[in-house]
């Protein structure tokens, strides 16, 4: 199964970021453990700080399964919601940190209505966590 893991903004910025919130290892150290354990799996990672990139990316289509952190675009974009809308392949939403315990702008989201699950507060797990639901 090729599975596109794709970040939205500051999310290149992990492992140096509040790092009290995020942790302190970057996603393309993550990215290594994930391929070394889910070996039966593409997994293709894609990150911008730019709305209308993501959108493009999702628009490819060239992935059977979907794991999205939206990042600061899941409170926000209803262009990014609309794009997951039309995806008809699995798609979670993932957060790292659990967005029910920080501000209140960030205890909602608008593209999760268009996604099979969220899983939000497990930390980097949460991308492992969203690749074990596809199988």
């Amino acid at each position: 199964m090729k599975v596109l893991i794709i970040n939205g903004p500051n999310l290149n910025l992990l492992g140096t970021r509040e790092p009290e919130i995020y942790g302190n290892i970057s996603m393309e150290e993550y990215l290594q453990k994930l391929k070394s354990e889910f070996t039966s799996y593409e997994l293709d990672y894609y990150q911008s700080n730019i709305e209308g990139e993501l959108i493009n990316r999702l628009q490819e289509d060239d992935f059977e399964a979907v794991v999205i952190n939206p990042g600061a675009f899941t409170h926000y974009s209803y262009a990014i919601a609309d794009c997951l809308k039309n995806i008809q392949k699995p798609k979670v939403e993932v957060h790292i940190s659990n967005i029910y315990k920080r501000e209140e702008f960030r205890q909602k989201s608008v593209t999760a209505a268009n996604t099979d699950a969220v899983l939000s507060g497990f930390g980097m797990d949460g991308y492992r966590l969203a690749i074990l639901s596809l199988k």
